[in-house]
């Protein structure tokens, strides 16, 4: 189990809940899938994805982008237990949809440069470190199933 401080429980909260998900969602996925393209391979269905305008514009990848947030909902409320929160979603992606597990870091790293560029200048040192304290924890238990 991770020990969480108060700080770092605080500061998720704070992060989540001022984060516009319309925005940072598609913006942290899309930017995924250009700056790894490789990470395209698993959304053939999502349709145009030939360049970074097309990402970008693309709905169901910023629809794909608020689910991920919104999946990351889930951890903000159970951050005593995220192995068991997302012990299904683990299952799902190693078993059925055979994601690369690494490409959940890919997009936590996506994503903590998306919220970095939002938060300026309060997105200081000991909130990154908060930050990606808490995303790591998420892309272990995403991975989890392919230990």
């Amino acid at each position: 189990m991770v020990q969480w401080t108060d700080f770092e429980r605080a500061t998720i909260q704070n992060i989540f809940g001022k984060m516009d998900y319309e925005d940072v969602g598609p913006a942290a996925f899309g930017r995924c899938l250009v700056v790894y393209p490789w990470t395209q391979r698993y959304f053939g269905n999502f349709g145009n994805l030939y360049n970074a305008a097309a990402i970008q514009a693309n709905p169901m990848v910023a629809a794909h982008g608020k689910t991920v947030l919104r999946g990351l909902d889930k951890a903000v409320k159970n951050m005593d237990d995220i192995k068991a929160t997302y012990a299904e979603l683990s299952v799902l992606h190693s078993e059925k949809l055979h994601v690369d597990p690494d490409n959940f870091r890919l997009l936590a790293d996506c994503l903590t440069i998306v919220v970095a560029s939002r938060m300026g200048s309060d997105f200081t040192a000991d909130v990154q470190a908060a930050f990606q304290k808490f995303l790591a924890v998420v892309v272990s238990s995403l991975g989890r199933q392919y230990h």
